[in-house]
């Protein structure tokens, strides 16, 4: 019979109890937002849009990098860090831009989620929408961050259903690396509509204060200092951080390649090219690939909705307390960071409410896709010009290879957002 000392060491051994936020982030990204944008690409083109993901892998991998850098060295959140480089305005506009983006996205994401409960086992969508909202936002608020982390770790093996829906299709896989890298598609106004929507989706500003904040939270709870203050940690952490995040974005694009993978198997082959939410490509998948495919993606799309709701509103969390100066933090108890827990619980609650209004919850993810779109652009080159900066970084610069890539992202999400706005595009 083991002790508990004996059974807690074990736990804390496991390779999974040792991932960092890259993981959570990453999975995070794959929200049933996320889903229904990756669904509707693999409907709508079949395998010709397998070639962004691998595309998208280092942008992405690059800038939540970086985001990880400034915080494990400063030891301050993003919004800290650009309240004290740029003016007010600058900072207010982009976490109100935040705010907006990320309530719209929480709407979307925990109405899918309740479809999909519904859709499962039965009963009312609005009442599933509403246990699983208070349930996410009760161990968010009174469950402490270094127990929290671990539920959302479990969590992160939900995405596994996505490739465990392939073992139940038949896979060409000759044919599927060949459109990979030379895709048959046609430049228009549909397929730019639905690229942007790929690299929006992927690339978003909350993972970005997400998962600056998510180092502050670790270094925390092992009471370990910024890097600036203890720079002999400093080979290892940014070693680990390089490969947190690199491993941790590698399995999330992997994952949305699995899910325009298996729906451009079915769906389209079927001639299903409209798929308008994540609980519609689930429910579509049953006829074509059987109720093993649906339970699958459903499980998919529930687990990664608990984990990504989480994400949307504690981003939303950390870049408003951090604006205003207040307390923060998963690990502080209610009572002390009540202003903090008080941001999450808003946007988790009018994003559960906006599921009752007429508000198309289609529209709210197309609304929040282009906010998102439009916050990504500055704030990732104010997160460069902070990531460059010997006032700010020390001696801890992002490096030429990091930066260039973050200028890259820069310049792919400057033209996602221009296509957004433009009519018809």
């Amino acid at each position: 019979m083991l002790s508990l000392q004996e059974v807690r060491k074990k736990l804390t051994a496991h390779p999974l109890a040792r991932v960092g936020p890259g993981l959570i982030t990453g999975v995070a990204d794959d929200d049933p937002s996320g889903i229904a944008t990756y669904s509707q690409a693999g409907a709508q083109f079949g395998l010709n849009m397998l070639w962004t993901m691998p595309l998208s892998f280092p942008l992405m991998a690059a800038i939540q990098s970086i985001c990880g850098r400034i915080g494990r060295v400063t030891g301050k959140g993003l919004a800290f860090n650009i309240k004290g480089a740029f003016p007010p305005w600058v900072l207010y506009g982009a976490v109100c831009l935040l705010l907006i983006a990320n309530t719209l996205n929480i709407a979307a994401d925990v109405a899918t989620m309740g479809d999909v409960v519904a859709l499962s086992v039965g009963g009312d969508r609005h009442l599933m929408t509403a246990v699983l909202v208070l349930t996410s936002l009760t161990l968010q608020v009174f469950v402490p961050y270094h127990r929290y982390v671990r539920v959302l770790r479990w969590l992160t093996l939900s995405l596994l259903a996505y490739a465990a829906v392939l073992l139940t299709v038949h896979v060409p896989w000759r044919h599927v690396a060949l459109r990979t890298l030379m895709p048959k598609i046609t430049i228009d106004a549909s397929t730019a509509t639905v690229v942007v929507g790929l690299f929006g989706t992927t690339i978003s500003p909350y993972l970005f204060f997400w998962q600056c904040s998510e180092e502050i939270e670790d270094m925390r709870q092992k009471n370990a200092a910024p890097l600036l203050m203890d720079p002999n940690a400093s080979a290892s952490e940014l070693r680990r951080i390089r490969w947190d995040t690199w491993s941790g974005m590698f399995y999330s694009n992997l994952v949305a390649y699995f899910v325009i993978l298996t729906t451009g198997l079915t769906l389209h082959v079927a001639g299903v090219t409209d798929v308008q939410t994540a609980s519609q490509a689930a429910e579509a998948l049953r006829p074509l690939a059987g109720d093993l495919a649906f339970y699958l993606f459903a499980v998919g799309i529930l687990g990664v909705g608990m984990l990504g709701v989480p994400v949307l509103a504690g981003s939303a969390g950390y870049a408003l307390a951090e604006a205003m100066g207040w307390d923060w933090g998963l690990e502080a108890e209610a009572s002390e960071a009540w202003r903090f827990y008080s941001i999450i619980a808003a946007s988790m609650l009018v994003g559960l409410g906006l599921g009752f209004t007429p508000i198309n919850p289609i529209k709210a993810l197309f609304y929040s896709a282009v906010l998102n779109g439009i916050v990504a652009v500055p704030l990732i080159i104010l997160i460069l010009l902070l990531a460059s900066r010997t006032t700010v970084m020390g001696g801890f610069r992002a490096t030429g290879t990091m930066l260039a890539l973050g200028w890259a992202t820069a310049a792919v999400m400057a033209v996602a957002a221009v296509a957004m706005l433009i009519p018809g595009g």
